[in-house]
């Protein structure tokens, strides 16, 4: 578990003005990782880190002569068009990376003027997705959101048997996994009239977010090797913002007996930006199970994990219709709720994921499942905060949505904020549903 250190102090500052700014999501104690190339051109993509409103290139810090050792090693792996390379390294070389960054950019570094020359404005760049995913697990780790989705459907036992005692989790589809800015088409497939003797096929009428946040594997682990709880953390690069789109009317006809499979392979999106677990420390918290729920088995259980294994991330949900869009108005906030709300940790899920030797591989990615809170203005997806399509969202233009219709745009936001640190965030996550192609047959 990463333990707090100097670049957390959140009295540095930054000779990069912007990074100073209240309420930056990218001050000098955060410096997430992210792949791009400058807006229409044809550059390579390569890895870089968020200072600010500006973006450091690592290929062109790498070159630069500033970083020695274990940090250049580093630097030039994230200089790749992915950061596979990097996610494999391990966290003594992602500390020393950070360390060497967190210095070359503080007010009165030796290292600025060979720095400036390799800043990109944040605003000139396009963004790929960060890793090569070979492998994409989305589990469902939000108790509220387990138990508001089980009321619907078995008022009288929302709850399965299984779920507090095993992290439940499924494997998604990786190839359609886009990064913030995607747009999609609305997935057509077969559904189940209400009262009707036969199913139809055409677009979904009942598309839904899920907000979620991703977990990029970062060191491999052998198969057959499990992976312990003590130390599934060192196994984990970092933590995005992800939306897993879902059409809820295909699921309900689709999913049983094996569950989810075109509701939830047509689209999902990642944000550019990955923020380290070493960056999160100062926002760790305890891990509690409410009085009376089991205990986790032994497995899933350590003390480092009780005191510190959950985080407390903040997170937002906007939605944007081409209306609002048209009289310039910006996205409004549909939801707000906290990650540590969740009922397992990012160590537990490792843990539990590699518990009979399964490899998890550099680049890997977890996703946490829709993150809903307890209260129903903290429910992370539509199917929750309109009690099943039966109550309307009011938007501030006088619009309601019960369902995402094509041209919305859904902005997924998360930060850190407390007394003591400083604020980090993880930027946007944003896409936009275009109508449906429906095949001709």
């Amino acid at each position: 578990m990463t333990l707090l250190n100097d670049t957390h102090n959140p009295a540095l500052k930054s000779w990069l003005a912007s990074a100073n700014s209240a309420g930056c999501d990218f001050p000098i104690q955060n410096l997430p990782f992210a792949v791009f190339r400058r807006k229409g051109s044809s550059e390579a993509f390569r890895g870089g880190v968020a200072i600010g409103d500006q973006i450091v290139d690592l290929a062109a810090l790498a070159k630069s002569g500033v970083l020695t050792g274990e940090a250049a090693a580093a630097a030039q792996a994230g200089a790749q068009d992915k950061l596979n390379a990097l996610m494999a390294l391990g966290t003594p070389a992602w500390s020393a990376l950070r360390l060497a960054l967190s210095r070359a950019l503080r007010e009165e570094s030796a290292a600025q003027a060979a720095l400036q020359d390799g800043l990109v404005p944040q605003a000139e760049a396009e963004f790929d997705v960060p890793a090569r995913i070979g492998d994409y697990t989305d589990f469902y780790t939000s108790v509220h959101h387990a138990t508001n989705i089980g009321k619907q459907f078995r008022p009288d036992n929302p709850l399965l048997p299984n779920y507090k005692w095993v992290p439940i989790g499924y494997h998604g589809r990786a190839s359609s996994i886009g990064v913030s800015g995607q747009t999609f088409h609305r997935p057509v497939g077969q559904t189940m009239p209400p009262g009707a003797a036969a199913p139809t096929f055409g677009p979904c009428k009942r598309l839904d977010i899920e907000l979620e946040l991703g977990i990029f594997v970062g060191r491999s682990n052998a198969l057959g090797e499990a992976v312990g709880i003590t130390e599934a953390e060192d196994h984990v690069f970092g933590i995005c913002l992800l939306n897993d789109w879902s059409a809820r009317d295909i699921q309900g006809w689709e999913y049983q007996p094996l569950g989810p499979f075109l509701s939830k392979n047509f689209a999902s999106t990642v944000s550019p930006w990955v923020v380290t677990l070493e960056a999160l420390a100062p926002y760790r918290v305890a891990f509690t199970r409410p009085e009376g729920d089991p205990q986790p088995m032994a497995y899933l259980d350590s003390a480092a994990n009780r005191q510190g294994g959950a985080f407390d991330i903040q997170l937002q949900v906007g939605l944007q219709t081409p209306n609002m869009r048209a009289a310039g108005q910006s996205d409004a906030s549909i939801c707000r709720t906290s990650y540590r709300h969740a009922y397992w940790t990012v160590a537990q899920m490792v843990t539990h994921h590699t518990v009979n030797g399964c490899n998890l591989q550099a680049g890997d990615l977890l996703g946490s499942g829709t993150l809903s809170g307890p209260t129903l203005d903290q429910a992370g997806a539509l199917i929750e905060l309109t009690t099943g399509g039966k109550n309307p969202i009011a938007l501030p233009n006088g619009e309601q949505r019960t369902w995402l219709e094509d041209g919305d745009s859904v902005v997924l936001r998360g930060w850190c904020e407390r007394e003591g640190a400083a604020r980090i965030g993880f930027g946007e996550c944003v896409g936009t549903v275009l109508p449906a192609r429906v095949p001709q047959g």
